[in-house]
């Protein structure tokens, strides 16, 4: 019972830290594509984003493999969240492609 107590607020902010994640990411994707300055944005997005993860996962699991397990767990069940809530917009990227001489 006590165990399951420490592993909720570490599956909590391991969806905390998933959801900054790939909103960064998204963050970035509609920036440099609107900008057209990528080639720098994504590296430094990424590094960012990276080594906020990192450092999240390692001071969250304090060394404990089971808390490690909840963060993968809530930042895995944060992934799937954001692409359902984002999801709508994969229907007008897939407009702009048809043109663009895309594969299907």
């Amino acid at each position: 019972m006590n165990q399951a107590l420490v592993l909720v607020p570490a599956l909590f902010f391991g969806g905390l830290l998933g959801a900054t994640f790939f909103l960064g990411l998204r963050w970035t994707v509609s920036r440099a594509a609107s900008k057209g300055a990528g080639w720098l944005l994504f590296p430094l997005s990424f590094l960012v984003r990276v080594a906020i993860l990192v450092a999240g996962f390692y001071l969250l699991s304090s060394g404990d493999w089971r808390r490690l397990l909840a963060c993968l767990l809530g930042f895995t069940i944060a992934r799937a969240l954001v692409i359902r809530l984002t999801g709508k917009d994969r229907q007008s990227n897939a407009e702009l492609g048809k043109g663009a001489g895309y594969a299907p």
